[in-house]
């Protein structure tokens, strides 16, 4: 691709949405060219690339020249978010609301909220700026999954995961975010300037589909107790109290709600008008899916209340409820986690891959089904994006109940990430995962292209699959310059898999 385009997002970009109506921010949000319109082509690194520092050092410095974009340093450099200093970005781990820094508010926030022992595990931070919340919330075992709208400040979903921390470009507009309900141990708003009160209160009411009974709010930052204003304060406690959620904490222009652990409240007279999602709607479908104005139903089982969950790490190798969705699903969970086991162990001790190593820390698997590769490798110093793709089984639910974090995505479109932000990507029938419809139905060009665009270089690709796939995509891989061989599979795995170890030059 032309070097221009050395930080392109098919589907987050600018020029194109420009056009787009304002209303609720949808010409923010994920608008995806058709396939034809995409030009095939492999996009450069920018001059001087280095490989990343390495996690845990990449926390606090990663090199300027692989995203020498000054815009955040010059404006938000006064707030201790990042600031350029030699052949380095250094994170001194502050925000608009922590100047301070991220662990003094974290410590703040650990006078209300349990963040130590396992008891909380997935977060999900809004509008997270350079993701510190997130990345200093790992010290506590919690996973952060962290999202931002690609905005004036260009790259501050890159900067995140240069830096090695959870994040996608996302935008709370007019649709669900791609996560099932239920999904998040805590939710965090750090002056993310999400309305959550217009629109009759609908991004409440995402957040509340999102968040788990029991779970816990936290939002800092206007309109708690900000000047001038005072309604949408008080229309941010009323719509929290009509959903039953119990203030536990304002301290400072930082205020902490409970959600109640069960269907108890239901939203009677209020003044939003409040009713109940029908019985029929499915709460975990969120892709392209318009948001709702109702309210999640609860009834859910033990498992997904947070306090009642086992506390993590425990919660990885229970199977909960959410298994049941499928025929023996605890069974199938049980036999999908030992497989994984056996099969990760195979590939650090006979593939060599680099699993478990400094050179590997984000990771994605592209068809994550229960999230076993994932479990796996959760002593290394990795994180995954386990991907389930929207026509499949829905078991993101399942990844989440295991305190595992992970997105819908359907791969005949793009993802929603910056150029060479993951070190390593896996996938398991590749075949099976392209399931456009029609026109649309896309092809293995372009989505191994599309796997070129995020990997890193010098990153790696394994996938499984039928010889006669994997002899597919041996050829694709020359033409993509991947430097390939293929591999058998493990000796006590059955079926007839060959599996493909590429690495980017």
């Amino acid at each position: 691709c032309p070097a221009e385009e050395v930080d392109h997002m098919p589907c987050e970009d600018p020029r194109r949405n420009s056009q787009l109506s304002r209303e609720m921010n949808f010409y923010r949000e994920r608008q995806c060219p058709l396939p034809a319109e995409t030009p095939l082509c492999l996009i450069p690194p920018p001059d001087g690339y280095h490989i990343p520092v390495r996690w845990p050092d990449s926390l606090h410095k990663i090199w300027h020249s692989n995203m020498p974009h000054n815009k955040i340093a010059d404006r938000k450099g006064h707030q201790g978010w990042m600031k350029e200093e030699g052949m380095y970005f250094i994170f001194p781990g502050g925000g608009t609301m922590f100047p301070d820094g991220a662990e003094q508010y974290i410590e703040k926030l650990s006078q209300y909220i349990p963040l130590t022992g396992g008891v909380l595990r997935t977060a999900l931070d809004m509008g997270c700026g350079v993701a510190s919340f997130g990345g200093y919330l790992l010290n506590q075992g919690i996973l952060t999954f962290s999202f931002a709208p690609r905005d004036s400040h260009k790259s501050q979903i890159q900067f995140a995961l240069e830096r090695g921390i959870p994040a996608l470009v996302a935008m709370l507009g007019t649709r669900r975010l791609p996560f099932p309900a239920f999904s998040f141990d805590l939710v965090h708003c750090s002056r993310c300037l999400i309305p959550f009160t217009a629109y009759n209160a609908t991004y409440f009411l995402e957040v509340d589909r999102l968040l788990r009974p029991g779970g816990y709010l936290v939002i800092s930052g206007p309109p708690v107790l900000w000047p001038k204003q005072d309604k949408e304060w008080a229309d941010l406690q009323a719509v929290a109290r009509a959903l039953c959620y119990e203030l536990k904490a304002v301290d400072g222009n930082t205020a902490i709600w409970k959600k109640p652990a069960g269907d108890s409240c239901l939203p009677n007279q209020n003044e939003f008008g409040l009713e109940l999602c029908d019985e029929s709607d499915d709460s975990s479908y969120a892709w392209y899916f318009k948001l709702k104005k109702c309210v999640t139903r609860i009834s859910v089982k033990d498992d997904q209340v947070v306090g009642m969950i086992p506390n993590w790490p425990d919660r990885l190798t229970k199977a909960p409820s959410r298994a049941t969705l499928l025929k023996n699903g605890i069974d199938v969970f049980e036999a999908d986690t030992r497989r994984w086991a056996r099969r990760v162990a195979y590939y650090k001790n006979s593939l060599n891959l680099k699993l478990g190593t400094a050179a590997i820390r984000n990771v994605m698997d592209m068809n994550a089904f229960f999230g076993g590769f994932a479990a796996a490798l959760t002593s290394d110093p990795v994180w995954v994006m386990n991907v389930v793709p929207p026509r499949k089984p829905s078991t993101l639910g399942v990844i989440y109940d295991r305190g595992l974090i992970g997105v819908y995505h359907d791969w005949c479109e793009p993802f929603s990430t910056y150029p060479r932000t993951y070190d390593l990507i896996h996938v398991t029938s590749i075949e099976s995962i392209k399931i456009g419809s029609g026109k649309n139905r896309c092809n293995l060009v372009d989505l191994m292209v599309e796997m070129d665009r995020i990997l890193r270089p010098e990153g790696t690709v394994v996938i499984r699959d039928s010889p006669e796939v994997i002899d597919k995509i041996g050829r694709i891989a020359q033409a993509v310059r991947w430097t390939a061989t293929i591999h058998e599979k493990e000796p006590e795995s059955h079926g007839r898999e060959k599996i493909l170890v590429a690495t980017k030059n």
